[in-house]
């Protein structure tokens, strides 16, 4: 079977081998691939691997040999599944590669937000620590989590994760899942309708893929919703976000503060509106990218592929 990866650069940048897929069988690699290349890279191939180069429907129309894609990702929306499921062919995604970096990177944000350390540590730098006469000084407020409650909209295996961190701070955990799942034990605990969550929640964390009824969850509506001084936390898909909205609410003072690893789109431009607000934490999309997350998403896209060969699909994503 001919198979292509179309933008293998982020899986791996030198650092994580291609070996536990080149075992199964040879590929073709792409270390990026523009909109314009997609189909003459793409034409001969029966497996078709991607992270972020979307395959429409328009492109898969035109894909007559492809019978499997391989998401490199858990989340699966730039394939369009009604029509892959439409044509027969296979999409699998790498669900659970991330438990750890992800929800770690999500309390780095919350931190950076509650106590900033780093503007403190290039303020001591910059000798205003040493010029204040003080033995402490703060130039923001210092936030604990403990007692805090925190809003987790999407209840996959990154928001179980990060409601695990947040019991071990102690926090109140809200959890808004649209399909009904197990109760976690933890006494602190309870599921909530979305609306409930945006009202009660101090920090407010997006877990959910996007979708159509995901698209812009975080919207003028929804932000009228939330407490003043909550925080925003978005690690999931950029577009989860009303962008403008989110950025007027924090100029207005009617958000405490947002952290983010995604925009809608990636990378940001230079005019973004969140480039200029008050009180908001960017990260350039890295939340994913331990190597040892890395790693793990190798390895388990290799295993889709080899089941896939096997005539036993699994982590199979339908619409």
């Amino acid at each position: 079977m001919k198979a292509v990866i179309l933008d293998g650069q982020t899986l791996n940048p030198g650092d994580n081998p291609w070996t536990p897929i080149e075992r199964i069988l040879p590929v073709t690699l792409h270390e990026q691939t523009v909109n314009e290349d997609i189909i003459d890279r793409s034409k001969d191939a029966e497996i078709l691997l991607t992270n972020k180069t979307p395959l429409t429907r328009e492109t898969l129309l035109q894909l007559q040999k492809l019978k499997y894609i391989g998401v490199l990702a858990t989340g699966y929306d730039v394939v369009d599944i009604a029509a892959a499921a439409e044509l027969g062919i296979v999409v699998t995604n790498t669900p659970g590669y991330a438990n750890n970096a992800v929800p770690e990177h999500v309390f780095a944000l919350i931190f950076e937000c509650y106590r900033q350390i780093g503007l403190h540590s290039k303020q001591v730098k910059h000798g205003e620590w040493g010029q204040n006469g003080q033995f402490c000084f703060w130039n923001t407020p210092q936030r604990e989590l403990g007692g805090k409650t925190i809003g987790i909209i999407g209840f996959g295996n990154t928001g179980n994760n990060v409601a695990r961190i947040a019991n071990g701070f102690g926090m109140n955990i809200l959890a808004y899942a649209p399909r009904p799942k197990p109760l976690p034990k933890y006494s602190n605990f309870n599921y909530a309708e979305l609306s409930d969550v945006l009202a009660q929640s101090d920090i407010v964390t997006l877990h959910c893929p996007l979708t159509e009824d995901t698209k812009h969850i975080i919207n003028e509506a929804s932000l009228k919703i939330m407490k003043q001084d909550a925080i925003i936390i978005n690690t999931a898909r950029g577009p989860l976000l009303e962008e403008q909205a989110v950025a007027d609410a924090l100029i207005q003072g009617k958000l405490g503060g947002l952290a983010v690893d995604v925009v809608s789109q990636e990378p940001i431009a230079s005019d973004h509106p969140f480039l200029s607000t008050p009180n908001t934490f960017i990260t350039p999309h890295l939340a994913w990218a331990t190597i040892e997350a890395r790693m793990a998403l190798m390895q388990i896209a290799a295993d889709n592929i080899k089941a896939f060969l096997a005539g036993t699909p699994h982590n199979v994503v339908t619409s």
